[in-house]
C-alpha cells in the first residue's frame, strides 16, 4: 500500500512540482485547496482533490480525517497562525513540512546558515499583516511555530527556499529575462553583472520537501537552493545556451541607467548585496540539485509553451534602448 501525502495547495507552482515528485516516489497524493485554480491533476491516477479553505480549521480537520496522511506538505502557510493550527491538527503524522523562505533570515550573512544566521523578528502586528514588507517576518515566525510544535512532540520541519524558478512559475520573475534573451540580441544588466541572488529550481525544492518529510529532524530548518549559485550574468549565459542563441550582456551603472530614469532595482532578480544560502544541511539528508543546464533547458522549454513574458517587471524596452544609446557613445 502506498504512503499517503496531503499537499495543502498543490496546483500552481511549487505545489505542482511537489505532486509530481511524490507520485514519482510512489505516494498517493491528495491536494487540499479551494479549487480557485485549474487542477492539472484532475484526471491523473493517484491524485485526489479535497476542496476546502486552509484558514478554516473545520475544513483542515475534515481533510485529515478523510485522507489520514502519512506526510503533509504545506505550500500556502503565509501566517504564523496557519502553521500553529496545522501542526496541531496534523500532530500525529510522520512528517509535516512547512515552506518557509530564505527571507526569514534577518542578517545579511554570506552564506546564510540554519541555526546560525539570526532570523527576522515578528511583532504581533506583523504576524497578521498581509503586505509584502512583512513576508519575511511572518515566515520567520512560522519557523518558530515549527520549533514549538517539535518541542511538543510533533514531527514538524521547515524548508527555506531562496528565489524559486522553473516551469509553471506564475510570478514570471525569470520569464522577464527569458523573454529578453529570446527576443533581443543585447540585454541591459544593472551593475557589473556579478550580483548574486541565490535561486532554487522548483523541482529541487519539491525534492527537498519530500526528503525532509522522510528524513528531516523535527524542529529543524533546511535551506534549499541550486548547489552551484550563479551571478545574474552567468544566468543569462545559461538561458542563451538553453535557447541555442547568443546574447550580448551590456553592463549599466547608475549613471547610465539614470538616462532613462532607471535604478538597478528596477530590474527583477537584481540584488545589490549577495544572498546565498548554505545547502549542506539538506545535502546531508541525501538531497542533490539538478545540473543547471538541465534545469534551465526545462525552464526554457515550458516558458516557450506558455504565454508568460514577465511584462509586469519590464522597465520598458524603449528605456533600455536609451541606456544602450548612452553606453554606445562612451
Amino acid at each position: 500500500m502506498s504512503d499517503s501525502a496531503l499537499i495543502i495547495g498543490g496546483t500552481r507552482f511549487i505545489g505542482r512540482h511537489t505532486v509530481e515528485e511524490l507520485l514519482d516516489h510512489d505516494y498517493h497524493v491528495t491536494i487540499f485547496n479551494r479549487g480557485n485554480h485549474d487542477n492539472p491533476f484532475a484526471d491523473r491516477e493517484g491524485v485526489d482533490h479535497v476542496e476546502g479553505d486552509r484558514t478554516d480549521e473545520t475544513d483542515l480537520k475534515a481533510a485529515k480525517l478523510s485522507v489520514e496522511p502519512d506526510i503533509v506538505i504545506d505550500c500556502v502557510a503565509y501566517y504564523p497562525a496557519d502553521v500553529a493550527i496545522a501542526t496541531d491538527i496534523f500532530s500525529d503524522v510522520d512528517g509535516y513540512v512547512y515552506i518557509s523562505s530564505g527571507d526569514a533570515y534577518g542578517e545579511e550573512w554570506i552564506p546564510k546558515r540554519e541555526g546560525t544566521t539570526p532570523m527576522r523578528p515578528c511583532t504581533d502586528e506583523q504576524a497578521v499583516d498581509d503586505s509584502g514588507e512583512t513576508y519575511g517576518n511572518r515566515k520567520a515566525e512560522g519557523d518558530r511555530e515549527i520549533v514549538a510544535a517539535a518541542d511538543d512532540g510533533v514531527n514538524a520541519m521547515s524548508v527555506r527556499p531562496c528565489i524559486v524558478y522553473g516551469p509553471y512559475d506564475y510570478t514570471e520573475r525569470m520569464d522577464y529575462w527569458l523573454d529578453r534573451v529570446d527576443n533581443h540580441d543585447r540585454v541591459v544588466v544593472p551593475g557589473d553583472g556579478q550580483n548574486l541572488w541565490h535561486r532554487a529550481y522548483a523541482a529541487d525544492v519539491a525534492q527537498a520537501l519530500r526528503v525532509v518529510a522522510e528524513e528531516g529532524e523535527p524542529g529543524e530548518f533546511y535551506n534549499v537552493g541550486d548547489q552551484r549559485a550563479v551571478t545574474l550574468e552567468e544566468m543569462l549565459g545559461l538561458i542563451a545556451d538553453a535557447m541555442d542563441t547568443e546574447v550580448e550582456v551590456v553592463h549599466a551603472g547608475k549613471h547610465e541607467l539614470g538616462a532613462a530614469d532607471l535604478e538597478p532595482e528596477d530590474f527583477v532578480l537584481y540584488r545589490d548585496y549577495p544572498h546565498l544560502l548554505d545547502t549542506n544541511k539538506l545535502a546531508d539528508l541525501g538531497w542533490e540539485s539538478t545540473p543547471l543546464d538541465e534545469a534551465m533547458a526545462r525552464t526554457v522549454e515550458e516558458h516557450r509553451e506558455s504565454d508568460r513574458d514577465g511584462s509586469e517587471y519590464d522597465p520598458g524596452r524603449e528605456n533600455e534602448e536609451a541606456v544602450l544609446d548612452v553606453l554606445d557613445t562612451l
